[in-house]
């Protein structure tokens, strides 16, 4: 007899089991469900929102929204992010510091070592995953930024994509960030939305609130009494800076005082709202070197036009987020679900200097084309549209930051000081008032399992789950004069480092190539100078050893280590197994849209070709191929009378264009050249048939973060390459025959090092 028959039951089962159903006693296991009561979650991080961008901050921007968060809830003076999106982004999911999650730094790199794998690590549980395992429904929408780029293709591995790091369901993208008029890569949980041409006023920020509210939606028709956890990364504030029309039109003259009288009245402001003692000076002016910011009233005309417009369309972009927020907040009091739901709403470093002394209209290319102020005055009336990706000038930044130090990526107070507002309708706590105790976005984790109720795994997929570092902030909400729970905090971002220690700092601003030497420390006592005016760093030895040492304990400790020494090596770096993207590659016609960073090596800082083998009829048109959009990018078409065109795009509206004659019926083999010369420079030629027709000497060589568009055959989806062909076309798919479009990468520029690492290594080690 079988030992299950003589059990009358099978292993792990506790039913009964008979010949026959109606002998057998059923059992179930149990589902996780979470306790009874257990609020919903809605945590909403804004991108690159300074600390003083918002109404309770001090900002001029309207945002009733975000002020309704403040005033039935609380609102915090001294909470702090990391300097940089994706580690932000880490901390808050983990509970951890980044670098002890696997992400030290943007997303953008796989230099081989455990704090800069740029992606989650296996031994660490994420937030919706610990939400999940305790009967939470999880949904995500927004930027993600927490997967390397390499692994962003349609062949992943999606390891460290949302839905598998506990969302349920996700919808957003990957990178970065994106064109928020048309975003270059959506992705729906675990697969590429193909969109083609988005609809007229399509606006991000406002898809992604109706796909909350639509999740939210329909988990609660399927299952009421049961909780979610809702994120809302925003795409917005960040770069490029796009938004409505309609919202930029209402800002117009706002800024036209200029940054330096923008600060001192949101200073104003914050006194008044007590968001900074009487005893807080402002800081001045930033005047560090490769972070000066020159007085308003020494620019010139063309320059305060400019820059007032840049701002404009930054202070559009924060009333739609402060906007979309009264919808979200709106939708859940319909639902009867916003009394029992908690919502924080924060941001995930400081103000975002990346635009630098004077803006940019062309985001993708300016940091490596140069600053071209006269071409961005030219197309003033675009910024804000989707012809541009806009960045503003530090100025605004500065005034961001309000009344800090510095910028993003810094570790001085600019650069992770940012809002954090907490409500909870339902949760017997105190309304409009505010909390000065010190906090971390990492203590968001901790804070949210206390107030639930419920603990965290302590394996995850035969991994033995790290220590969270993070600590909760529940006394904190319950009583404005309890102790700060985080006494000490860690801070590492591309050399800059930081120590906070019970109300003292040390700080650095490190310098890219200069060695790391305890002498560019600062050390700060917070008590009595929160912007960091008064370097004690002479009088006080020995705290500032003390200080000193404990960062290097506690960098040790949290995988910070190796620093960026400011060479690009950590850029440079990739496993051996990414060589592959390097190698010739064939993209057929109805192929989805090869992913941007993919599609990038292809082309980086070298020379190639790409072949076009193609049936021309009487009538045929359309792209033939296309790498990039408005930011940047080329493209291979057909026009009227069957005339090939090879046409470039430099990010900033400068169109060439290689013409050839019209081509006779039948088959033809179109060829486009991009020969690197040097000096970041290509000269383009168009052949058919193996005959050259036209050549162009020299167009700037993109690369970096453009073409941000992957490569793409037989059309020109979303973001055009060319505008005025997408106006009257659309995303112009070529309507005859074509075969697959070859690419192949030729040689490096030849002002570029055979040996890129061995030259990094060899100038970086100089700075051990």
């Amino acid at each position: 007899m079988s030992a299950n028959e003589a059990n009358g039951t099978y292993p792990g089962f506790h039913g009964k089991v008979g010949r026959v159903f109606a002998t057998s006693e059923s059992w179930w296991p149990e589902r996780a469900t979470a306790p009874e009561g257990a609020p919903n979650v809605v945590v909403i991080l804004c991108d690159d929102l300074g600390y003083a961008d918002t109404a309770p901050y001090g900002s001029e921007i309207a945002t009733p929204n975000i002020d309704r968060l403040a005033k039935g809830g609380l609102q915090y003076t001294d909470f702090h992010s990391t300097p940089m999106c994706s580690p932000t982004r880490a901390a808050l999911l983990t509970g951890m510091n980044p670098h002890a999650a696997g992400v030290g730094t943007v997303a953008h790199s796989d230099p081989g070592f455990p704090g800069y794998a740029m992606e989650l690590a296996e031994d660490v549980i994420t937030l919706p995953e610990t939400l999940q395992a305790n009967g939470y429904a999880t949904y995500m929408v927004g930027k993600w930024h927490l997967a390397k780029d390499s692994d962003q293709s349609d062949a992943g591995p999606r390891h460290s994509w949302p839905c598998q790091r506990g969302f349920d369901q996700f919808y957003g993208f990957l990178d970065g960030f994106t064109n928020l008029h048309q975003p270059h890569r959506l992705v729906r949980d675990n697969t590429p939305v193909e969109t083609d041409t988005y609809p007229d006023g399509y606006y991000f920020t406002d898809d992604i609130t109706d796909e909350a509210i639509a999740m939210v939606r329909a988990g609660k028709a399927s299952a009421p009494e049961q909780p979610f956890f809702l994120y809302i990364a925003h795409g917005a504030i960040h770069a490029p800076l796009h938004a409505k029309d309609a919202d930029i039109a209402a800002q117009k003259g706002n800024y036209d005082a200029g940054w330096d009288e923008l600060r001192l009245r949101r200073f104003a402001r914050q006194k008044e709202l007590n968001v900074v003692g009487n005893d807080v000076v402002l800081a001045p002016r930033n005047t560090e070197l490769n972070n000066d910011v020159d007085p308003w009233d020494e620019l010139n005309d063309i320059q305060k036009a400019l820059y007032s417009r840049y701002m404009e369309v930054f202070a559009a972009m924060v009333t739609n987020v402060d906007e979309n927020t009264g919808r979200l907040l709106d939708a859940l009091d319909d639902m009867g679900e916003l009394d029992n739901t908690i919502v924080i709403f924060t941001s995930d470093n400081g103000a975002s200097r990346e635009g630098e002394m004077v803006g940019t209209s062309a985001y993708m290319v300016h940091l490596t084309a140069g600053e071209d102020i006269d071409t961005d005055f030219d197309r003033i009336d675009l910024i804000g549209g989707p012809q541009t990706s806009p960045h503003y000038p530090r100025g605004w930044a500065m005034a961001g930051n309000t009344p800090f130090r510095l910028y993003k990526i810094n570790t001085h107070a600019g650069g992770h000081t940012v809002p954090f507002l907490f409500s909870w309708n339902a949760g017997k706590i105190n309304t409009g008032e505010l909390r000065e105790q010190y906090a971390h976005v990492s203590d968001i984790f901790p804070t949210l399992l206390e107030l639930i109720g419920i603990d965290a795994p302590t394996t995850r997929n035969g991994y033995q789950v790290k220590l969270r570092t993070g600590s909760s902030m529940a006394p904190t909400l319950r009583e404005a004069g309890a102790p700060p729970q985080r006494t000490e905090a860690l801070y590492e971002m591309i050399g800059h480092r930081g120590f906070y220690r019970d109300g003292w700092e040390v700080v650095t601003l490190h310098q890219p190539f200069t060695p790391f030497s305890d002498s560019e420390w600062e050390l700060y006592n917070l008590a009595n100078d929160r912007t960091e005016l008064n370097n004690l760093a002479d009088t006080e030895p020995e705290k500032l050893a003390e200080l000193i040492a404990a960062w290097n304990d506690a960098a040790w400790d949290g995988q910070v280590f190796p620093l960026d020494e400011g060479t690009g090596l950590k850029y440079v770096l990739r496993p051996p197994q990414t060589e592959i993207v390097q190698q010739p590659l064939s993209v057929w016609p109805g192929t989805p849209t090869l992913e941007r960073w993919r599609s990038l090596q292809l082309i980086w800082l070298s020379s190639f070709q790409f072949q076009a083998p193609i049936t021309v009829t009487k009538t045929s048109l359309g792209t033939i191929a296309a790498h990039g959009d408005q930011s940047g990018g080329y493209a291979l078409y057909l026009l009227e009378d069957r005339r090939p065109a090879l046409v470039f795009n430099d990010g900033r509206g400068t169109m060439t264009k290689l013409l050839g004659p019209s081509l006779e019926v039948g088959d033809h083999l179109l060829e486009c050249s991009f020969d690197a010369i040097g000096g970041n420079t290509w000269k383009l030629s168009l052949a058919i048939d193996g005959v050259t027709l036209d050549e162009h000497p020299e167009v700037p060589m993109l690369y970096a973060m453009s073409p941000f568009e992957g490569i793409s055959v037989g059309r020109d989806p979303r973001s055009p390459v060319w505008w005025e062909r997408y106006e009257t076309h659309g995303s112009f798919h070529y309507n005859s025959a074509q075969g697959p479009v070859h690419w192949v990468p030729g040689p490096k520029a030849p002002d570029q090092p055979e040996d890129t690492v061995g030259l990094l290594r060899m100038i970086g080690a100089k700075f051990e």
